[in-house]
């Protein structure tokens, strides 16, 4: 009986070791969920837009868009509430979440044109027409690159550029703004950090140890020097909403909250107004300042 039991154990122990390992090696298929096709542009939904290839600190080609802010576009955006006037507020500087690439988060860039605001929306490498490989240097380097674009290429002054990141694009948001200086940070269902969400996935594993990705938000996030705006669903299945207080909390003044409706992939900016409405008083206020200094 005795050896049934240790050799049970053994198994188990073996399998517990193994399943480890797997997760281990396959940490970048659970961070990283990109598609090289990339369907529409902002040219379906008439909007007029550059198609930029930026070159990052290490070499590689990261594809972009700059959509400028120009009248509405017709059809795709009837119903869509406009704010102020259609010349350029400012830029947004768009880093998306880790699914898809740069065609699949068009209706968000839609609401930032009816906003009155420029958009750089990049794919991270590896996603899109990008080349290479995602890691978590080199998202971070594919931001510098896109803010690099803008502020040396493109001459848009640094106060009035509004980094802007959903999701793990928060994180990369967030690690931006706390090494550049921009008019205003908002990030939208960010978690507070990498090993933090592993331990949600894997509660029954040791995976803090041996987590290969910190996307470490919640100690960044206070040391960013720009306004900041984070929303957060309580709907939201898949990144908790306490994450979100979290990094208001960790945030530097000022700062404001947002409280968004619907779940991770069926809330956001596009789909709830209020917070639109919310997030345009945020830009009209901080964006105005910044422009009279």
């Amino acid at each position: 009986m005795l050896e049934m039991v240790l050799s049970i154990v053994r198994i188990g122990a073996a399998v517990y070791v193994g399943l480890c390992l797997v997760v281990f090696f396959r940490q970048g298929s659970y961070v990283y969920y990109p598609d090289r096709n990339v369907g529409l542009t902002p040219g379906y939904f008439n909007m007029p837009y550059e198609d930029i290839r930026l070159t990052a600190q290490d070499g590689e080609t990261i594809a972009a868009w700059f959509v400028p802010s120009v009248a509405p576009a017709s059809g795709a955006m009837e119903g869509k509430p406009v704010f102020g006037e259609q010349k350029s507020r400012g830029t947004v500087l768009f880093c998306h979440g880790n699914g898809g690439n740069i065609g699949d988060w068009l209706d968000s860039v839609i609401t930032f044109h009816n906003m009155g605001l420029d958009v750089l929306i990049f794919d991270y490498r590896g996603y899109g027409d990008s080349s290479g490989r995602p890691t978590e240097k080199g998202t971070y380097l594919d931001a510098l690159a896109a803010w690099q674009y803008l502020t040396e290429e493109k001459g848009v002054s640094t106060n009035s550029i509004v980094i802007f990141g959903r999701s793990l694009g928060g994180s990369v948001a967030v690690w931006l703004a706390e090494k550049v200086k921009p008019g205003a940070l908002v990030i939208e269902s960010t978690f507070t950090s990498a090993p933090d969400m592993a331990s949600r996935m894997f509660p029954y594993l040791p995976i803090r140890f041996f987590c290969r990705f910190k996307y470490d938000s919640l100690t960044l996030i206070g040391k960013v020097g720009c306004p900041v705006l984070i929303a957060h669903s309580r709907d939201d299945e898949m990144i908790p909403y306490k994450h979100g207080q979290r990094l208001f909390e960790s945030a530097s003044e000022p700062k404001r909250f947002v409280e968004m409706r619907g779940g991770h992939n069926s809330g956001g900016l596009d789909a709830d107004t209020r917070y639109q409405e919310i997030l345009d008083q945020f830009l009209t206020t901080h964006l105005e300042k910044n422009a009279s200094r």
